[in-house]
């Protein structure tokens, strides 16, 4: 009537986290690089932020995709606040704008890079992760 079997072990929470596969690390690093496209919707930093957080002990590849998009959505962020202090004088107006197409662009091409599999660095970027 009872079952030989002894239950299987509790999961070990201290246990590794499984690296993923080349593809899903081209396929996150893609996604976190057009989250910067959320700047267009008021939400800056933050698909960089969760997808470093929670994606940097998966895989080498990804990892460096993910600090490097961080890295530059902080730096834009930076840039659009002095340049929102700029209005006054007129010249942040201009400066703004520049933020926004430069966050476009270079989130577009950083993404294609990653997903061909290649490294990317953003120009204009302050290194504050690695």
């Amino acid at each position: 009537m009872s079952d030989s079997t002894p239950p299987p072990p509790p999961p070990n929470p201290y246990q590794a986290t499984p690296q993923l596969s080349p593809s899903d690390e081209k396929m996150w690093s893609m996604l976190v690089h057009l989250g910067g496209l959320l700047w267009l919707v008021g939400i800056p930093v933050v698909p960089a932020l969760v997808g470093y957080l929670v994606l940097k002990n998966r895989g080498p590849f990804v990892r460096a995709h993910t600090a490097t998009a961080l890295n530059f959505q902080i730096s834009m962020l930076i840039y659009a606040v002095v340049s929102a202090i700029l209005i006054v004088v007129i010249v942040g107006i201009f400066l703004l704008a520049a933020v926004g197409v430069l966050v476009i662009v270079f989130s577009i091409i950083a993404a294609v890079k990653a997903n061909q599999g290649q490294p990317y660095t953003y120009p204009l970027t302050i290194k504050f992760v690695s």
